[in-house]
């Protein structure tokens, strides 16, 4: 059982003993420090959070803790329920609200939660302010209010339908030019909070919907990252339906990725490619993506006469990124979808919106379109971490086996070759180091992974 703490927030593993997982204790414990910092942050006594979480079998018991300990130090909240981490970014400007916490371990595994962290804009904190809510934590002062000074809960289910609602007032979304096209959609909402926000939306742009686990249970049918080892039910429903294309989110709807009408993957990758391609042609400006995103994006920027450039891995860093370099649409290559015009969030809601408005526009089926952008191959391997790996050390010896190409250290080591490239790092929110290789093709990925791999355990000495 596991418990991380980084600047992004805290995401462990249900049950066992504190201070190693993810327990009442350290819930309370974090809520806590996030609200002290806040009130310090904010410079105001009373403050108001906004609260949403998935529906993983633990949320319940999770938000009950969160909330009651914000309360406990006065600050007032509004509670989403079953709500998106995009729903709840949104959420925060609209509700003039201090910060907001999302209740959700993304992609992991149901024994895992977490508590994404959120300042007043509705996006996450950065290093410093993450490094002092850790510190807080670790010091436990806090200093909670007295009875009458207690904060307020109030109760908002109505967020997931606003929220379509600013994604159907977009700029580039006409809802009227995806509804003459009578799509054929199947949605697997991994039964969580997916299964209500996407069907929603695509009903409201007249999309029929075959819904697949888009029941809110928390019982996640198959491994929740949307992967395609873990997706064989939608690819095969695609085929039986004879659907335009799939979509797949996981359990808190920021990583999107779309099933050709073929029934095989179109690959995370390409969902931002495909998205920015719709927004690129409609208007002109730049783009940003991690340093383990697919070099396709970097083609179709500059073939619509923009600039690319790569951000270290984490949406905090991607945003800042974008800021500086005015991008238009970003994101990660995990089906990350971050439009500036919605909000300096991934959300799978706006994704899939523009992806439906390219499929109207271009015409043709989901396989052709994706046969049209440049060919890259992606392998993501991991290894297990153990006490006795020196992380830090093996990243070194890479780098400097490598110190003579084109190489990258601003987040892990990242070596770019001719052809393809290869992305080292430990991963912040499991206790792995992550080998992201691209390649012309699948093997070729596959086997610059496998020789990679035998280079860090020579250097482990494993």
């Amino acid at each position: 059982m596991t418990l991380i703490k980084s600047i992004s927030g805290i995401r462990g593993t249900i049950g066992g003993n504190t201070y190693d997982n993810l327990t009442p204790i350290d819930t309370v414990k974090f809520a806590a420090a996030y609200g002290t910092w806040l009130k310090e942050y904010a410079g105001k006594e009373k403050l108001k959070v906004v609260i949403g979480r998935d529906a993983r079998l633990s949320g319940e018991m999770i938000q009950n803790l969160v909330v009651s300990t914000l309360v406990g130090l006065g600050i007032d909240v509004v509670d989403l329920g079953l709500s998106t981490t995009p729903t709840v970014e949104i959420a925060v400007p609209l509700e003039k609200a201090d910060g907001g916490i999302i209740l959700t371990a993304s992609h992991n595994p149901k024994q895992w939660n977490a508590l994404k962290l959120l300042n007043e804009r509705g996006e996450f904190l950065d290093a410093e302010q993450g490094a002092k809510i850790l510190s807080l934590a670790a010091d436990e002062d806090f200093d909670f209010a007295e009875v009458d000074d207690l904060g307020t809960v109030t109760k908002n289910d109505a967020y997931i339908d606003i929220h379509i609602d600013e994604v159907l007032n977009l700029s580039l979304v006409d809802a009227d030019v995806i509804r003459e096209k009578n799509f054929k959609v199947v949605v697997d909402g991994v039964n969580s909070t997916g299964g209500i926000a996407i069907p929603k939306l695509l009903k409201e742009l007249g999309v029929e919907v075959i819904e697949l686990y888009c029941d809110p249970t928390g019982h996640f049918p198959h491994n929740p990252e949307p992967l395609k080892e873990h997706l064989g039910d939608i690819c095969q429903k695609v085929v039986e339906e004879k659907a335009d294309f799939g979509i797949v989110v996981d359990p808190d709807v920021d990583r999107l990725a779309f099933i050709s009408n073929d029934g095989e993957m179109f690959g995370e990758e390409y969902t931002l490619v495909a998205c920015a391609d719709y927004v690129l042609g409609k208007t002109k400006g730049n783009t940003v993506s991690n340093l383990s995103s697919s070099r396709a994006l970097r083609d179709i920027t500059e073939k619509h006469g923009g600039s690319y450039e790569a951000a270290a891995v984490g949406e905090v860093n991607v945003v800042a990124k974008m800021k500086a370099n005015n991008a238009i649409i970003g994101g990660e290559g995990n089906g990350g979808i971050i439009y500036p015009e919605s909000h300096y969030g991934r959300d799978a809601l706006v994704g899939t919106a523009l992806f439906l408005m390219l499929m109207a526009e271009k015409g043709g089926t989901v396989a052709e379109l994706r046969a049209s952008y440049p060919s890259y191959y992606m392998s993501k391997k991991k290894i297990q971490l153990t006490p006795e790996l020196d992380v830090d050390g093996i990243l070194k010896g890479m780098a400097e086996k490598y110190k003579d190409g084109d190489i990258s250290t601003i987040d892990g080591v990242k070596i770019d070759f001719p052809e393809n490239w290869v992305h080292l790092r430990k991963s912040n929110t499991e206790p792995i180091i992550r080998i992201y290789t691209e390649a012309k093709s699948q093997e070729a990925a596959d086997d610059l992974a496998d020789s990679i791999i035998e280079e860090i355990k020579e250097i482990a000495g494993l």
